[in-house]
């Protein structure tokens, strides 16, 4: 029982207010930049125009959808048909970013984007109309276009990754690497804590895991929690899914694809070793 309340009080949770600025301080490498969400030029709030959309998507008005008008998907869905619009979106060259499946800003963005060269109306959420639109202009995605390889370039495996069952997570790469015995099982990108609260470095183990999880000091959810070092952990951050690089945890090591976190959720068990390096 103490144990349970010390980690519950030190579960962490999105820095909301953190500029994208400091965050890349902490938990950016010098190569970070390869990453399209890197740039904060990439991601606006929900609502506003991506600035790599045509000027007619920005010129648009963002009024809000008709009451009439039912809305098949919009901002802050998590579901597998918005996997499926993003990947979609992408053949469309209108995301350059992979499929998470959660509808964030840069979503949102795109969608505008599209509506608005295709002479609807540019709400930034997808109704019926929307929808057939883009499905008629593009192919049904194939299991790659849904769930590609990282988007992240995964680093060589730190030395004490190579026996057992680790997961090795690499702050230059921003990476999660599932290994067993030596040989990479699965890979996903992850993103740490900001300067003022950072992820710690060196061996842990998986102490716990938690399926369900909020956390007592911020109260944001913490789905798929691995504890490895007091109130750290790995988990799902709806929020690295909708806004990138340009926020950070903390302290946790946040994944922003619930599928893949969900499978590792179920192979990794308690006991298991952690690595967190540079």
């Amino acid at each position: 029982m103490a144990t349970a309340v010390a980690l519950a009080a030190t579960a962490c949770g999105p820095q909301k207010t953190e500029s994208a600025g400091s965050v890349s301080s902490a938990s950016s490498s010098p190569t970070a930049g390869a990453s399209p969400e890197a740039s904060p030029t990439t991601d606006n709030k929900p609502g506003e125009a991506s600035p790599s959309a045509s000027p007619s998507a920005s010129a648009s008005p963002s009024a809000s959808p008709s009451p009439s008008v039912k809305q098949i998907m919009a901002n802050g869905d998590d579901t597998d048909q918005v996997r499926e619009l993003q990947a979609r979106l992408r053949q469309l060259k209108l995301m350059s970013v992979a499929p998470t499946g959660f509808y964030g800003s840069k979503t949102t963005a795109a969608v505008k984007s599209f509506q608005s060269k295709n002479g609807l109306n540019a709400t930034g959420s997808v109704d019926e109309a929307t929808w057939k639109k883009i499905q008629s202009a593009s192919k049904k995605p194939t299991a790659d276009e849904l769930r590609p390889p990282t988007v992240n370039e995964v680093d060589a495996p730190d030395p004490r990754c190579m026996e057992g069952r680790v997961m090795c997570i690499s702050k230059e790469s921003r990476t999660l690497a599932w290994m067993i015995d030596g040989k990479v099982i699965s890979t996903m990108d992850v993103r740490f804590g900001s300067e003022n609260t950072p992820t710690r470095e060196g061996v842990f183990k998986v102490d716990r895991k938690e399926k369900d999880w909020t956390s007592t000091l911020y109260h944001t959810a913490m789905p798929y929690s691995m504890f490895f070092s007091g109130g750290q952990a790995v988990h799902y951050s709806a929020d690295f899914a909708a806004r990138g690089y340009n926020g950070a945890s903390h302290g946790c090591v946040n994944v922003r694809d619930k599928g893949k976190l969900s499978t590792l959720f179920g192979q990794v068990n308690v006991g298991d070793k952690v690595v967190v390096y540079w």
